[in-house]
């Protein structure tokens, strides 16, 4: 299975599977170490780690004597990304440990480079955890955050929908939208905070801030035989199977009416996203389906003041 986290209670759990493992270009991480003198990095903080993806990504572009802390606020996910770097040989280098990101169990000024990727998504106030981050980091460290905009990827349409009526395609949005400033308005994070990541790093002090998009897509294409594109199907086929869209359907309604959305019209936007299961089984067994796997992903870095 791609994803063998996908039952589990724990936070994220249904985007912890393989797929995440191509979320970047390894050139391009090459390309951001090079930007960003990861050369000069010796320790490193993971931010909400999950099971450790992000900064084993980073990996190869830091240097071999680099040391990494990830933390996160869920002891389940702590003990997966043990586990994983453990079989990946990394042990020595990458240690995980239980924290909360607004209260960090660091002194000032300990790492080089701080990092996060969605995580401010989930936070209530992701000012206050950029300032932790920022806390934590070196005079001269760098500060680096990886967050979406993902209502964007309501617009981003697939070889079923691309000629779909304007009203359904903009029935999808309008759920999307209001689902994502409810979850916001519940304190659960907003979903395409990375809008405002580069303003919410200038507020906390962070100088030389930059401003960046991930250039990696995640394009489903025939005949899906790739690794990669057999994950990302076996993860649609389960979100299909599971009746699952960005989060469950109880989770949406929850969203969908905390962001002012009424109860009546629900069942009716529900369907707008999730209808035409049986169109895309059969469009996939006969190897037309497509995707072409475009987000909007932002990579922002600032530095901390030396003064």
């Amino acid at each position: 299975m791609a994803n063998e986290f996908r039952t589990l209670e724990a936070h994220s759990a249904e985007y912890f599977g393989d797929t995440r493992d191509y979320w970047w270009n390894e050139d391009f991480i090459a390309l951001i170490g090079r930007r960003f003198a990861f050369e000069k990095v010796h320790e490193v903080l993971d931010v909400g780690c999950g099971v450790g993806h992000w900064t084993q990504a980073l990996a190869p572009a830091l240097p071999a004597e680099a040391r990494v802390i990830g933390v996160d606020r869920d002891q389940s996910w702590v003990n997966k990304a043990t586990e994983r770097a453990a079989s990946r040989g990394i042990s020595h280098r990458f240690r995980y440990q239980l924290s909360e990101a607004q209260a960090l169990p660091f002194p000032d000024a300990s790492f080089d480079l701080v990092t996060c990727q969605t995580l401010l998504i989930h936070v209530a106030d992701p000012g206050a955890v950029i300032a932790e981050m920022t806390r934590v980091a070196r005079p001269g460290g760098l500060v680096l955050a990886a967050e979406p905009n993902n209502v964007a990827s309501s617009l981003i349409m697939n070889s079923i929908g691309f000629n779909e009526p304007v009203e359904k395609i903009l029935a999808g949005v309008r759920l999307q939208l209001l689902c994502e400033r409810g979850k916001a308005a519940l304190g659960e994070g907003n979903n395409s905070v990375g809008d405002v990541v580069p303003g919410l790093f200038v507020a906390s002090g962070l100088t030389d801030v930059a401003v960046y998009l991930n250039d990696k897509t995640n394009a489903l294409l025939p005949p899906y035989a790739t690794s990669e594109q057999r994950a990302m199907l076996e993860e649609i086929q389960d979100f299909e199977t599971r009746d699952f869209w960005i989060w469950n359907r109880g989770d949406t309604l929850r969203y969908f009416l905390a962001g002012g959305g009424l109860e009546g019209e629900f069942d009716g936007l529900w369907e707008s996203v999730k209808g035409g299961t049986d169109s895309f089984a059969k469009a996939v067994a006969d190897r037309t389906y497509s995707h072409p796997g475009a987000t909007l992903n932002y990579l922002v870095a600032g530095t901390k003041s030396r003064e």
